[in-house]
């Protein structure tokens, strides 16, 4: 999910996932030590079961990428050159480009910042990139021979801006209905034993956050569907 991505960015991005990791663990200790008086162990312990959610779901996508940068820090780049194949300032990701090359070992893809792919002229030149081992981001681009014909960049479709939005959204809204689900149904005064009530506590967010999860799978399946619909054939 991160490749791409300075190294730099990746880190401080992990530093955030470790607080709000944090944030969660004493929101569980605060329910674990109130709500018992109240609403009993089983109630209790349902309602922080939504709050590790949060922090699986960071230690699942930012854990990775993060290992990766702190080996990318001390790794030294290396050198890559092929011939160009095209180039767009738009990609998957947010706030990244694509470069496309052929080299000795094939045709190969990389994601680079939009800035970077200014100089990159639309004719087939040799390009030489300078790239991190691990998350393979592009420190430089350098351009090798005459740069003829300038690339022309054509308008960005609404529906990339959106593809871009729903993979970062997607755990955020996750989470919080998860949460949700949970933690009302536990805080619920609902006539029932107290293990039931623990019980519709789980299925409670088990059930908002599998929605979420549905609905953001089917919208993904469309979207890309629309976005191969624009491309040439």
């Amino acid at each position: 999910m991160l490749q791409g991505y300075s190294p730099e960015l990746v880190m401080r991005v992990g530093y955030i996932s470790i607080g709000v990791g944090v944030g969660c663990l004493i929101v569980i200790a605060a329910l674990l030590i109130f709500l018992p008086p109240v609403y009993g162990w089983p109630d209790a312990v349902a309602a922080t079961i939504a709050w590790l959610l949060p922090i699986a779901l960071l230690a699942s996508f930012v854990g990775p990428g993060f290992r990766l940068a702190m080996k990318d820090r001390k790794a030294e780049a290396r050198l890559v050159q092929g011939q160009l194949k095209g180039a767009a300032s738009v990609s998957t990701s947010r706030g990244l480009g694509m470069l496309m090359i052929q080299t000795r070992g094939g045709d190969e893809q990389y994601l680079v910042v939009p800035s970077k792919l200014k100089q990159v002229p639309g004719n087939q030149v040799s390009v030489v990139l300078t790239v991190t081992p691990n998350l393979r981001h592009v420190r430089s681009v350098g351009v090798m021979g005459q740069r003829m014909v300038g690339r022309i960049e054509p308008p960005v479709p609404p529906i990339m801006r959106r593809v871009q939005l729903v993979p970062l959204l997607t755990p955020v809204v996750l989470a919080v209905a998860a949460i949700i689900g949970d933690d009302a149904v536990a805080l619920a005064p609902i006539p029932v034993a107290t293990l039931v009530h623990a019980g519709l506590a789980i299925l409670g967010g088990a059930i908002l956050g599998g929605a979420v999860y549905l609905a953001s799978t089917l919208l993904q399946r469309r979207m890309m569907a629309e976005v191969q619909a624009l491309v040439p054939k």
